[in-house]
């Protein structure tokens, strides 16, 4: 798992253009939920496109150990033989989520209504991450959790024996603990409600939905009411996962700013929990379109196409965008840095207990290769230097986390000078076909040795 081995340097140097095609991995989220909810059915679920990343594959391990049968059948197609609802074993051993923190919480709340004991644990990045905000309410349903000082993994869970429905209103907008306690509440009896004040992206509902579970949201004043039936039976299905607008955000960021470059990512993912990114691009004056827009197993999809573009400008992005972009900040604030003016982005608190402080992490690193960056507890502002003024010649330091690895490697493609980003080893987590699929459209990346990093 990414941040056992010895780190992976990487260098960028200025390219020239990126063109052609950019076929990224499938939709991260959607590949978690398509692994757990098929082990949590009777019988075959098919799932094709499958990202298989780390992250995701941590999952995959985890539904054999509590007993499903999750086979891969090569170039993206699984098979999971579900155990149904509430039907879960213990596992044999501790289970390890590597760096992903959907996957743990998501785990845990499928497992938190079953009567059996499970041990979560995860690499360096993930034990340092609190899971109190999706251990409170599984503990509502009647689940117990004993775990390291913070809310920190390890941690062991102890399924509810007589599980209670809950009636939850989200203190912070978090998809993951949504989708915890909605799969929780798949084998709680009566009506399980969760209460968001801001929409999230909404995987969960959509595909629980298809998977035969009987759920209805509402929008009200103030936010959605989701509410769950419990003591589901749920349908094996067929699923094809659209590509992760998360993963294209990379490429497609990387063709707005190297000159001439003119790249179209196919078949990504278009809910709209999850576009703020692209929306943030286009108010930047981004040449950015979207064709064959089409929908394709209840979720929008199309083609990405994005050329480079000298004139972004910078913008204040609107907090409540926030949640359905959380993953694109760190990108978003290196094409803010090639960008005419300022960019603002605010109500961003939720970056600072991702796999590392994003935050600082992009900060520190924009820093170090000319930038000009301000920021607070929940808020960050970058300076833009325009299409060509960001210096680079610098080495910054990932921090075990995918995101910020990726971000620097694509800023030093358009940089004066060098970028080394000093372990590119934890983008297996989630975008295993990253470098080569960047060389392939033009990219100058190349591995270093650790002492010359």
């Amino acid at each position: 798992m990414s941040g056992t081995g010895a780190p992976e340097p990487m260098i960028a140097r200025r390219s020239g253009a990126l063109t052609g095609e950019a076929h990224v991995p499938g939709d991260k989220s959607i590949s978690h939920r398509s692994l757990i909810l098929g082990a949590m059915c009777v019988g075959e679920s098919r799932i094709e496109g499958l990202l298989e990343g780390e992250d995701v594959l941590a999952t995959a391990a985890a539904m054999r150990a509590f007993g499903a049968e999750v086979v891969d059948a090569g170039e993206g197609g699984w098979s999971v033989h579900g155990v149904g609802v509430g039907g879960f074993g213990e596992p044999a051993d501790v289970i390890d989520c590597g760096n992903s923190g959907t996957g743990a919480r998501l785990v845990m709340g499928a497992m938190a209504t079953t009567p059996i004991t499970a041990t979560f644990t995860g690499d360096a990045s993930l034990r340092s991450r609190p899971m109190d905000r999706v251990i409170e309410p599984l503990v509502d349903f009647g689940a117990r959790a004993v775990g390291q000082s913070g809310g920190r993994l390890p941690m062991t869970i102890t399924g509810a024996m007589d599980p209670v429905p809950v009636n939850y209103t989200m203190p912070v907008a978090s998809a993951q603990v949504k989708s915890a306690i909605l799969l929780a509440g798949l084998n709680a009896p009566g009506e399980t409600v969760v209460i968001e004040r801001e929409a999230t992206r909404d995987h969960t509902e959509r595909m629980l939905r298809g998977f035969g579970a009987d759920i209805d949201v509402n929008a009200e004043a103030g936010g959605h009411v989701i509410t769950l039936k419990g003591h589901a039976e749920l349908r094996p299905q067929v699923i094809s996962v659209p590509r992760d607008p998360s993963s294209a955000a990379f490429p497609v960021a990387t063709a707005l700013i190297v000159e001439g470059s003119d790249v179209l990512v196919p078949n990504v993912g278009m809910n709209p929990t999850r576009t703020g990114f692209y929306s943030t691009l286009r108010e930047m004056g981004a040449d950015l379109s979207f064709e064959n827009e089409r929908e394709e197993g209840g979720e929008p999809v199309a083609d990405i196409r994005a050329r480079f573009s000298p004139d972004l400008k910078g913008i204040e992005v609107p907090p409540a965008r926030a949640a359905s972009m959380i993953d694109e900040y760190p990108i978003l604030s290196v094409v803010s840095a090639y960008a005419e003016g300022r960019t603002i982005m605010r109500g961003v608190g939720e970056l600072r207990v991702k796999e590392s402080d994003r935050i600082d992490a992009m900060a520190t690193g924009l820093r170090a290769v000319g930038g000009t960056v301000s920021e607070g507890e929940d808020w960050w502002e970058v300076e833009g230097m325009g299409p060509a003024g960001v210096p680079g010649g610098a080495r910054v330091e990932a921090r075990l986390d995918h995101r910020v690895a990726m971000s620097f490697l694509s800023l030093g493609l358009g940089a004066k000078e060098a970028v080394t980003v000093d372990d590119a080893m934890p983008i297996a987590t989630s975008f295993p076909t990253f470098t080569t699929l960047m060389k392939e459209l033009g990219a100058s990346f190349e591995p270093i040795q650790a002492e010359q990093a």
